[in-house]
């Protein structure tokens, strides 16, 4: 019961020390700031941006504000991310099936594009999917039904990049867990004249399941966070945005305090969603 206590004492002190620094840290920071001349805090956020976004699902212009602005920074972030998320996951559980496949030639081209996408930097590969895209006749109509939005070279780069790149992780992860369930589920589902597929359908994936959904989560994660290398080929999502925004207002703390805010709260909401998400269940 001592011992309890004292630990608690402790981490209460470890608590109200690492307070104590982070107050002295933000009182500098401000003292410093204002010996500059420099601004400080979140007002800037009500005043007009000045600058053009390219046309997205937010109707935005010059004249609006820079709280505006971030949010059609926000926005643009999860109109890549969301399906992004989609796209990887239906091609990542193909390519973790095919990776197993009996047919040598189909395990074979899996395995070659896990191996290729896994092994190029994921920059590269954007830079190399928006090279290829602009230098494509540009289509006739470009609408995606997001109220005159455009799919626009950039965001088809973006999604391809990240989505393709993805897919490869999430096989492996598919894969590892298919070969988690026991064999024995395999003999007991051919005892029942089950199909490969309905085997894979109705007993393997159910069972596996519970491997595969933790580390595809952070493959999800790590899908949000890198739409942040957007900046490199000009797409407007959060960190283009917010990096205008700092070069303009000189608020560098806020804005990418500001960032890193949106980008923990957005990795929290998908990390709870895919914690809540119904797990299939298989009952031997």
């Amino acid at each position: 019961m001592r011992r309890t206590s004292t630990d608690r004492l402790s981490q209460a002190a470890i608590v109200v020390a690492i307070a104590a620094v982070v107050a002295l840290i933000a009182a500098q920071t401000s003292a410093n700031l204002r010996s500059r001349g420099i601004a400080s805090g979140y007002g800037y956020l009500g005043r007009a941006s000045g600058f053009e976004i390219a046309p997205g699902p937010v109707s935005y212009s010059s004249r609006d504000t820079y709280a505006r602005a971030l949010v059609a920074g926000v926005v643009n972030t999860l109109r890549v991310a969301l399906p992004g998320m989609a796209i990887a996951s239906a091609l990542g559980l193909v390519l973790g099936i095919a990776r197993l496949s009996r047919v040598a030639v189909v395990a074979g081209a899996a395995r070659l594009y896990i191996e290729v996408f896994r092994n190029i930097p994921l920059l590269l590969q954007l830079l190399f999917w928006y090279s290829l895209l602009q230098s494509l006749p540009p289509p006739h109509n470009r609408a995606v039904g997001f109220r005159g939005a455009t799919a626009s070279p950039e965001y088809a780069a973006l999604l391809i990049g990240l989505s393709s790149c993805t897919a490869a992780y999430i096989a492996e992860i598919v894969r590892g867990g298919i070969l988690a369930v026991e064999r024995g589920q395999w003999d007991a589902a051919a005892s029942l004249r089950l199909s490969r597929l309905q085997t894979l359908r109705f007993v393997i994936l159910p069972q596996a399941a519970t491997v595969i959904v933790p580390p595809t989560t952070s493959q999800f994660l790590n899908l949000t966070k890198n739409s942040s290398l957007a900046v490199a080929i000009g797409y407007p999502d959060l960190m283009s945005i917010t990096n205008t925004t700092l070069n303009q207002t000189g608020q560098a703390i806020e804005a990418i305090a500001l960032m890193m805010a949106i980008y923990l709260a957005l990795s929290g909401v998908i990390a709870w969603t895919m914690h809540r998400w119904p797990r299939p269940s298989y009952a031997a």
